[in-house]
């Protein structure tokens, strides 16, 4: 796997055992070759995302995670499973981008009782899962991204971040 860490924020130590963990776990999870794939994490602070935010998605706010897939893979019908990515002609996968950002990430870890490591995990294997083709803007995808996510946390020894 062809992972790309850039820390803009100094307190990101260990984000990419964490960013390879949760990539590699969500590829398997959904059939996809990881040596093939190619995906970028941004690592940065709340100021950094809200500018992205604001250029990418008119919400000029800070937020967890924002994900930029480089093709669309999602299902033609709501609560169908996403397509499988396919190699390009040179071979590769390349499944696209993720910015996560270091405040918003330890203040809502610090909410919700959670460690940092679990919380950023469960954050990056959202994000691949949109890279994927997965969304939850209806309840019928939201339903199936969010067993997806708990069943790939669980079988990396996290608990359902849904359920308490």
């Amino acid at each position: 796997m062809n992972l790309e860490i850039t820390i803009e924020e100094p307190r990101w130590q260990g984000l990419e055992p964490l960013a390879r963990k949760a990539v590699a776990a969500t590829l398997a999870h959904c059939g996809v070759d990881a040596d093939l794939c190619e995906v970028s994490v941004l690592g940065c602070d709340d100021n950094r995302i809200a500018e992205l935010n604001a250029e990418f998605r008119e919400k000029p706010s800070p937020t967890n995670v924002l994900s930029w897939p480089a093709e669309e893979l999602a299902a033609d019908q709501p609560g169908g499973t996403p397509l499988v990515p396919q190699p390009d002609f040179t071979g590769d996968i390349g499944l696209g981008d993720i910015a996560i950002s270091y405040d918003t990430c330890w203040r809502e870890a610090q909410e919700a009782g959670k460690s940092m490591d679990d919380h950023v995990t469960h954050l990056l294997v959202h994000g691949v899962l949109h890279l994927l083709g997965y969304d939850h803007i209806r309840d019928l995808d939201a339903t199936l991204m969010e067993r997806a996510e708990v069943e790939i946390l669980g079988k990396m020894g996290i608990d359902d971040p849904y359920n308490g």
